[in-house]
């Protein structure tokens, strides 16, 4: 299978998700920018596919992933960011937003599920009282958060930024 196919603009991706829905599958959401791919990425995408029977990532675009951790980031462009998540068994969809959180994507894609790692706490994810409002569960996903982007940039010589 080629993964690229899992990476879907958000109208095809609504239209896959209806199919979905109507065969009584569960929805999963979960977001990040993925920039360099770590062990902790893997145990949170795992972690957010256990919590239902489909699930969509969200990647930051280039210029979200700026905004959000500075200047020299992202490492590598959305496209291959969104081609290494697609190639993880447990992805089922990839889309793309520009956006500093997902609360539109919550409003169009209407998941089950919301999934955040387990740097949030309940109080903390950015898009609860929009989960709350549309009736999609929040879960904290994954092992505790020993693993970062910014680590592995500094041992091999990056200049992380904040």
């Amino acid at each position: 299978m080629d993964t690229r196919s899992k990476i879907l603009a958000r109208d095809e991706l609504t239209r896959r998700l209806a199919g979905h829905r109507a065969k009584g599958e569960s929805i999963v959401l979960t977001n990040g920018c993925f920039d360099i791919l770590h062990a902790g990425h893997a145990r949170y995408l795992e972690g957010a596919r256990a919590e239902g029977d489909v699930l969509v990532v969200a990647i930051n675009s280039d210029a979200s992933v700026r905004k959000l951790k500075g200047q020299g980031r992202p490492v590598m462009p959305a496209g291959a960011r969104a081609e290494l998540v697609a190639a993880l068994a447990a992805v089922d969809y990839v889309v793309i937003f520009d956006e500093p959180n997902v609360e539109s994507l919550l409003h169009t894609l209407r998941p089950n599920v919301h999934a955040k790692g387990s740097d949030y706490t309940a109080d903390t994810v950015p898009e609860r009282e929009i989960a709350a409002q549309l009736g999609v569960r929040v879960a904290i996903v994954g092992g505790p958060k020993s693993h970062s982007t910014r680590e592995v940039l500094a041992r091999i010589g990056g200049k992380p930024s904040v």
